[in-house]
């Protein structure tokens, strides 16, 4: 393989974490004349939207009309939804059987593709894998109790540092903070746990809250997240939350369920995360000593940082998909 190859990215326009980090990630690993978004994606060359929906912009690039399937060294199918694969068999017949395919899963469904069951999908999914199976995925959901096939790797969301406020609060306002939606019954176990503990409920932590009518949207979503002493963290649809990469990368203390997912280089347990029991029994305990130990917390808080900067940000995960596919695609 090239040491710098195009990649041809098949990807939608509408908002997939995954893929959208994986794409600005291989634009600055790669450069953006090397990965070709296909089609078009508006949202990743035009400030459009607010954050979490622009983890994918990368700045003004016109269509690459010139480009074909010929000059391209890799396929990427970006995400497990219906617009994705109806692209790629669109195409399928065209690709050269020496060019690699590979798939960047980055469903909730443990199963492999398991999203396109859940959008209606499935058959697309299937006509793609009877046509040729996928020379490498990459898996956002790897639960630790599933066998995978072969050439299946972890990859979960990262952060993109270019989203980083220009200035995070130097005070934190809040105490224990967990600002979420209730899609999962840990969720609602830790809100009814928490929400007249500390100042949860003054700060909005509180039962069914409604993502349209959050308070914190946007770039201030993470500069409020930057101004609490505690941060919780669990999962929702998926184990892999946004969260999960959002709170260390703001250089914040988290504790969190522990995520049955592969996670390479996760953070460590006691020194960069803690983790709380899968019952949630430890909670309240947990998040009192560690606001009455703040030097503790602010250790932890500083190496979860440094990890996430070196380990977890969208470069790194590109840098990581890039050694895989030079491993095994050759």
């Amino acid at each position: 393989m090239k040491s710098r190859p195009k990649i041809l990215f098949l990807n939608t326009s509408e908002t997939d974490y995954l893929q959208d980090l994986t794409y600005s990630g291989l634009v600055r690993l790669l450069g953006r004349e090397r990965v070709i978004d296909h089609p078009w994606n508006p949202h990743y060359h035009l400030p459009l939207k607010p954050y979490p929906k622009n983890l994918g912009y990368c700045g003004l690039a016109w269509p690459r009309l010139g480009d074909t399937l010929k000059d391209c060294d890799i396929i990427m199918i970006g995400a497990a939804k219906p617009r994705v694969f109806q692209c790629y068999i669109d195409i399928a017949e065209r690709i050269p059987d020496s060019t690699p395919v590979v798939f960047l899963d980055g469903g909730d469904w443990p199963e492999t593709g398991g999203d396109l069951k859940r959008l209606g999908g499935w058959e697309l999914y299937r006509q793609a894998v009877e046509h040729r199976p996928f020379d490498l995925v990459f898996k956002r959901e790897m639960c630790e109790n599933i066998s995978y096939p072969a050439k299946t790797f972890p990859l979960t969301f990262s952060f993109n540092f270019d989203r980083l406020p220009r200035h995070l609060p130097r005070e934190l306002k809040y105490q224990v903070s967990f600002w979420a939606v209730e899609s999962n019954r840990v969720r609602t176990r830790a809100l009814e746990l928490i929400e007249n503990r500390f100042d949860c409920r003054a700060n909005g932590t509180v039962r069914h809250q409604v993502f349209s009518k959050y308070r914190r949207k946007g770039r201030r979503y993470l500069e409020e997240l930057a101004a609490c002493s505690v941060v919780l963290n669990f999962p929702g649809a998926g184990w892999d939350t946004l969260r999960y990469w959002e709170v260390p990368a703001l250089g914040r203390f988290m504790i969190s369920q522990k995520p049955r997912i592969a996670i390479p280089h996760n953070f460590k347990e006691g020194q960069e995360v803690v983790f709380c029991r899968d019952d949630l029994s430890d909670l309240i305990e947990l998040s009192q000593y560690y606001l009455d130990h703040p030097q503790e917390r602010e250790a932890i808080a500083r190496a979860a940082e440094a990890k996430a900067r070196e380990k977890h940000s969208d470069e790194a995960r590109a840098k990581y998909i890039m050694e895989l596919m030079e491993k095994y695609l050759g």
